[in-house]
């Protein structure tokens, strides 16, 4: 521990990399651990439309590149490694990576939230190339296109809904025969001409050309166990979002699906010096530009209260 970095931010997708670009400005120094994924899940995305700056779009490997170019030019030291342990209880704030331990006076978590995937065949070869996990992000390239959403809640209906405004038809694809979905999502998504329902049937295999797009799935009927294969142009993945907090277990207060808390309208936890910004806490937009927002705010946050317990500090000193 050679030193005690006055702001320490994991994870670097848009919301890590905003704050350590306006913590870098600020003079604050800090200190990066790029996590499990450095970039976040913008590195599984090929094109990125929906981000200001880039009319002609751009891919999300190359945008995180030039998120970690922009926060280095202003000094942010990163450590391309993974946090494994923490120590909140008391300042400064320690974690551990790799074996070693740094402290800090303040710290920014942003390591965001995974989606959860199917683990089948084909699903990962094509992330990016017509399977998505997210349609609010990549529902706009399937204009004209045939699509199936796996899942049965909310989550699912909502996804379902929106592609129905791109695409020809919409299939929900159900391991159960009755949705999980709240009523009112429930029958939005029943009611909708373009979206039909295969129910009591499961997605086992994702086929395509390989680099270049989905062709097809392999469907699994979960009553007699009959695969059969549909040629579809698109598979959207909304079985729901797991936030990367489980190293924080008992370090700090989370929802019960393991997202962050932070006070209304800020990025502050209950703990003072802690802040967390994107995807982590963020279950309801989970976008690039959002957590970019969140980023700007945690790093802000962070440097006035820094400021405000330098001269608390000095106040106290004075006294004496």
């Amino acid at each position: 521990m050679s030193r005690v970095a006055d702001v320490i931010i994991l994870g670097s997708g848009p919301a890590g990399y905003t704050a350590a670009l306006y913590a870098a400005r600020a003079n604050l120094k800090p200190l990066m651990f790029s996590g499990l994924q450095p970039g976040g899940q913008l590195t599984i995305t090929t094109e990125v439309e929906n981000y200001p700056g880039f009319p002609e779009g751009i891919q999300g490997p190359e945008l995180m590149e030039k998120f970690r170019a922009q926060v280095q030019r202003f000094g942010t030291e990163i450590v391309d490694s993974m946090v494994d342990n923490v120590d909140f209880s008391a300042r400064p704030f320690r974690v551990w990576a790799e074996g070693q331990e740094y402290a800090a006076k303040s710290v920014i978590v942003a390591t965001g939230a995974s989606a959860m995937l199917l683990d089948i065949p084909g699903e990962h070869r094509f992330m990016g190339f017509g399977v998505s996990a997210c349609a609010t992000c990549d529902g706009f390239f399937f204009r004209g296109k045939r699509v199936i959403v796996v899942g049965g809640g909310d989550t699912a209906m909502e996804e379902a809904t929106f592609l129905t405004r791109f695409c020809t038809q919409v299939i929900v694809v159900h391991r159960r025969g009755e949705l999980r979905a709240s009523k009112i999502m429930r029958e939005r998504a029943l009611a909708n001409e373009k979206i039909a329902f295969l129910w009591n049937t499961e997605l086992v295999e994702v086929m395509g050309v390989e680099g270049k797009n989905v062709t097809g799935v392999k469907l699994r009927d979960t009553q007699n166990g009959a695969v059969t294969e549909m040629p579809i142009d698109g598979v959207f993945v909304a079985i729901g979002h797991r936030p990367n907090t489980e190293f924080l277990q008992g370090q700090l207060p989370m929802d019960a699906k393991g997202y962050l808390k932070v006070k209304a309208g800020g990025s502050e936890t209950s703990i003072p010096g802690i802040f967390a910004a994107g995807d982590v806490h963020d279950s309801v937009y989970r976008q690039a530009v959002t957590a970019a927002g969140s980023g700007c705010m945690a790093a802000i946050d962070a440097e006035r209260w820094l400021e405000a317990q330098a001269h608390a500090e000095h106040a106290a000193s004075a006294a004496r």
